[in-house]
């Protein structure tokens, strides 16, 4: 593994990471990794496309990991506009791959909150990526949404931009778990795998509260996703993979993504494809049955390129 560091949008700088496999490079991966953790956890994903010879670059968010902002604290993403400060991140990254590696397809896969800035990148920079996959995503918001925007805002007015708000946390992490009582942990929604999430736990880079401000950012950026404007400046013959578990509680059990999915159908994407894996949680990758998932996303992805 390749260790590197890139300039985000703003002088930010950005903690970088590249497997490369063993013989040529059919394409290259580049992940976005979900809120509240780092890139670094998909290194046994990583390994595994390096064996189908695909080249994987993943990048800390701003915020996460060790793209940490001067005097801040992990889960700030910045002082305004971090949403679209982050997704621009991801073109700056992108660009710095190409160059690392030229003339090579970029298939950008995100999972979670890194699949909404997939879904944003989708519409903002479609065309400098030949594919695009979404691992534990949602769709169009339903009413809650502006419920959990203007707590959100009240919440930063109460305990200042950089504050953590227990209320959030509980109302978003909290209600996931709570379908998987009795719970061993504070974070069973993740995976059946209780290795994995004890990994999680463990993990000093996962877990921590997001900032009021972050939490501002995304779920304003979660209002204009998947929508018909965004949905409208995609590239409706792009690549588009799916994939969750069907009690993922990111995805409403499947309701949400299949609400995305429509979207597409509605816009006449021709190149959508999705999976659904039976009782499986958030982090299909991380799940128990994740060489089942890891083998459908290669063999998606080198259908795709073909």
């Amino acid at each position: 593994m390749e260790t590197f560091i890139v300039t985000g949008s703003d002088g930010l700088q950005l903690s970088c990471y590249l497997w490369r496999p063993a013989g040529d490079v059919q394409a290259v991966v580049h992940i976005a990794h979900g809120m509240s953790e780092h890139a670094l956890r998909y290194e046994r994903f990583a390994v595994a496309l390096n064996a189908a010879g695909f080249a994987v670059a993943a990048s800390d968010h701003r915020g996460h990991g060790q793209s940490i902002l001067t005097d801040r604290e992990l889960g700030h993403m910045s002082d305004e506009d971090g949403w679209h400060k982050a997704v621009n991140d991801l073109a700056v990254v992108n660009q710095h791959i190409q160059q690392r590696i030229p003339n090579r397809p970029i298939i950008l896969l995100g999972h979670s909150m890194g699949s909404f800035m997939t879904q944003d990148y989708m519409a903002r920079y479609g065309d400098t990526i030949s594919a695009a996959a979404l691992s534990a995503t949602n769709g169009p918001a339903g009413a809650l949404l502006k419920i959990a925007q203007l707590l959100a805002r009240f919440e930063r007015r109460r305990l200042s931009p950089t504050g953590h708000s227990p209320i959030i946390l509980s109302m978003v992490f909290g209600a996931y778990n709570k379908a998987f009582k009795p719970n061993r942990t504070e974070f069973d929604w993740l995976s059946r795998d209780e290795s994995e999430v004890d990994k999680y736990v463990d993990d000093p880079l996962c877990g921590f509260e997001c900032s009021t401000q972050t939490w501002t950012d995304m779920l304003a950026a979660l209002g204009s996703l998947a929508c018909d404007p965004a949905i409208k400046k995609m590239d409706k013959t792009l690549p588009i993979y799916v994939f969750s578990g069907t009690d993922d509680p990111v995805g409403e059990k499947g309701k949400g993504v299949q609400r995305l999915l429509n979207a597409y159908q509605k816009h006449g994407f021709s190149r959508v494809t999705h999976q659904f894996y039976q009782g499986g949680r958030h982090e299909m990758l991380n799940e128990t049955n994740r060489d089942e998932v890891t083998s459908d996303f290669i063999q998606w992805a080198k259908n795709a390129l073909d």
